[in-house]
């Protein structure tokens, strides 16, 4: 959220080097809510995928939510694996602590307000995967401050135990911060590793 499509360039660049081809993809995360973002933006990202090809996503933080909701109202034929890093699948206590201060909408956008932990939170509304997914969630933070919202371990903007999803393939933790997640090697190790095989590495 609030970041553009430079934040995943490190991953976009391993990636082509495994020969993947890479759509990566800038949306205007605070300016509309997820369900808009998820039936105007995202399907021109799908767009330029050929339809003979397994499409895999790799989303961090909100985008995790958006591709939540594109393929619950979307039937994607030939999807492969999701990634999602950091994602609030459960909603962030952040959200619910914060949505009624001055600025945080501004700031976070309609998006941001529907990340709340109540069972009526667009997060909370989309119910189970039916698709592979791997989940990396982080514990280390750079804003102690956020954190003592939330549940500990946490990443600085969601709890570890709220980026959990029911039917998820696989789950790992890491010891890097949210904002980092996307560029981290080891987190890159691990993307390229569960859209290879299914699953996680384990030492």
């Amino acid at each position: 959220m609030a970041r553009t499509d430079r934040s995943m360039d490190k991953m976009e660049e391993v990636l082509k080097a495994e020969g993947y081809t890479v759509i990566n993809y800038d949306y205007p995360s605070t300016r509309y809510d997820i369900t808009t973002i998820a039936k105007e933006y995202l399907p021109k990202a799908v767009a330029q995928c050929k339809p003979d090809v397994t499409v895999n996503f790799v989303t961090h933080s909100l985008g995790g939510i958006v591709l939540r909701k594109y393929l619950s109202i979307n039937m994607l034929e030939n999807l492969g694996r999701v990634v999602m890093l950091g994602p609030p699948n459960k909603g962030s206590e952040v959200v619910d602590k914060l949505k009624n201060i001055p600025g945080f909408k501004l700031i976070n956008g309609p998006a941001g307000m529907q990340l709340g932990t109540d069972d009526s939170s667009a997060p909370n509304s989309l119910g189970p995967v039916n698709y592979p997914v791997g989940i990396i969630a982080g514990r280390s933070t750079i804003n102690p401050i956020l954190s003592q919202m939330l549940p500990n371990p946490d990443d600085g903007k969601v709890s570890v135990e709220r980026t959990k999803l029911e039917g998820m393939t696989d789950h790992i933790v890491v010891s890097v911060s949210h904002p980092f997640l996307m560029r981290d090697k080891d987190v890159i190790r691990q993307v390229k590793a569960f859209l290879h095989e299914g699953a996680f590495e384990r030492r």
